[in-house]
């Protein structure tokens, strides 16, 4: 318990106008910030726009749906199962001539 203790950091993460405490791991720190200033960068983008037109929950939740599409486009952008079932094709179709 004390050695998994060791692997995780408390850090104090700043999101849009909010100070977040939270135990992460600490070879994952970076990520951890970076996710936070993706999430301020982009909350702050809409606040240019909308600030006095929308709230601020609906600011973030702005936010929320672009970062998520972000997510999302990237996530179908790099599947490899299109690729794999192709090549499981070919490696079969491959190994029938061989044999023949």
């Amino acid at each position: 318990m004390a050695e998994e203790n060791r692997d995780k950091l408390h850090i104090r993460l700043h999101v849009y106008d909010r100070d977040i405490s939270v135990i992460v791991p600490r070879d994952e720190e970076e990520y951890y910030r970076n996710a936070a200033k993706l999430i301020t960068d982009t909350v702050n983008t809409y606040a240019q726009v909308y600030k006095g037109k929308k709230s601020d929950l609906d600011l973030v939740y702005m936010a929320l749906i672009d970062i998520s599409l972000r997510f999302v486009k990237e996530s179908k952008r790099n599947d490899t199962a299109p690729y794999c079932d192709i090549l499981s094709k070919l490696t079969s179709e491959i190994e029938e001539v061989l044999k023949a």
